[in-house]
């Protein structure tokens, strides 16, 4: 008896599915970080915490502020959904303004799934 075993792929069987399943693409979802309004911080406040939580520019964070301020939320970051929980309890961690002296706390925000494009 041989020891050597041969492999007859069948057309339309494993092969041909693994090849299709290789070439699908694994998407992961995302999500959005968003920051809600407040009357209890200020443009400064929203900046300088945008700047170091995030990264951003002056510029961009400055345009975060003004449609935070405007639009009552603004998205600050699309990512995965554990970075996205992390970048929200950060924002909740980062303290009060204290320029404003009857702000008590950081400023809220939320995640919520991304839209896909």
């Amino acid at each position: 008896m041989s020891t050597d075993a041969e492999v007859i792929t069948l057309p339309g069987t494993k092969k041909k599915q693994r090849e299709e399943d290789s070439e699908k693409e694994f998407r992961i979802p995302r999500y959005n970080v968003v920051l809600l309004d407040d009357d209890d911080h200020t443009y400064e406040y929203v900046i300088e915490m945008l700047r170091k939580l995030f990264g951003h520019s002056h510029e961009m964070a400055f345009q975060m502020a003004c449609e935070v301020d405007n639009a009552g939320r603004v998205i600050v970051d699309t990512t995965s959904k554990e970075r996205a929980e992390l970048k929200r309890d950060q924002i909740h961690a980062y303290g009060a303004d204290w320029r404003i002296p009857r702000c008590k706390g950081s400023m809220s925000a939320t995640i919520e799934p991304a839209e896909d494009v």
